[in-house]
């Protein structure tokens, strides 16, 4: 996100979440004032200029983006995954799919392949198939910082040297990332990630949300996080492609167990890696 007062960053991350919770749905200008405490005029122009698009086009974004998903991670019909994400036919979902990706709904649906060779991940062995744990894990409260970056450990760990910057709480606090946007199917690989810790900062001016309350298959990559992105790999190149789970379309979120604020070794690092289910 580009600099901002933190009025207007919180009004931001509001407006995100009433796109987020109900981007299949129309969204009245009642509600984008209410929520954000703008005018329309001005909450429009404050979006545009933080997050680089319209909120026109954030919410039509949402909604090919979560079709995408689906398409890759469920059995629905395409028919029905364009009901589901908001659109009224399948004519008008097929034609904005195809402008966001260049590529038809039906083609995308049976192309998984494709998508993960131009990603550069490639199907696996059957002995390197990476068996989660699946666990459900309670609704619980986070406070946090979006960026909209790409989507490489340069980035995500100049990203958390800032947000340790802040005054946490020492003792009890944990820490997660939220990967909102999809990075295999997001334009250009980048994504929106959020910094996250279930304690507020000494000033409270972090906005509050709430993550979890659902089922999760929980990978484990041990090491430090600049070797994340092979455990990705592993899993979309190997579990995904074999597993009959489908998936939801909420974030996938990281919980940092083990990191550079409690181990001094970069060996004992311990990240979990939650991907929703359906």
């Amino acid at each position: 996100m580009r600099k901002e007062t933190s009025a207007n960053l919180n009004c931001v991350y509001n407006t995100i979440s009433l796109i987020e919770k109900n981007y299949d749905q129309v969204i009245s200008i009642r509600e984008l004032e209410n929520v954000s405490n703008y005018s329309y005029r001005n909450i429009q122009r404050i979006f545009k200029y933080t997050c680089g698009e319209t909120i026109g086009a954030y919410q039509k974004r949402l909604k090919v983006e979560n079709a995408y998903k689906m398409l890759l991670y469920t059995t629905e019909n395409i028919t029905s995954i364009a009901l589901k994400v908001g659109f009224s036919n399948l004519a008008s979902f097929s034609k904005a799919f195809k402008q966001h990706f260049n590529i038809a709904p039906k083609d995308a649906k049976f192309q998984k392949e494709p998508l993960l060779a131009k990603a550069e991940i490639f199907p696996i062995e059957a002995k390197q198939l990476l068996k989660p744990e699946i666990v459900y894990v309670r609704p619980f409260t986070i406070y946090y910082k979006s960026a909209f970056i790409s989507y490489i450990d340069e980035e995500i760990e100049s990203l958390w040297e800032r947000f340790m910057e802040n005054e946490f709480p020492v003792y009890g606090n944990e820490f997660y990332g939220i990967v909102a946007d999809e990075p295999l199917i997001r334009e250009n690989l980048s994504c929106r990630y959020d910094t996250c810790s279930t304690m507020q900062i000494k000033e409270g001016k972090l906005p509050s949300k709430t993550i979890g309350g659902g089922r999760y298959a929980q990978f484990v990559h041990y090491g430090e996080y600049q070797t994340i992105e092979d455990t990705y790999s592993k899993i979309y190149a190997g579990w995904i492609l074999n597993t009959a789970l489908e998936f939801g379309h909420s974030p996938v979120i990281e919980k940092y167990m083990m990191h550079p604020g409690n181990t001094s070794s970069p060996e004992e690092q311990v990240t979990y890696i939650w991907l929703p289910l359906g």
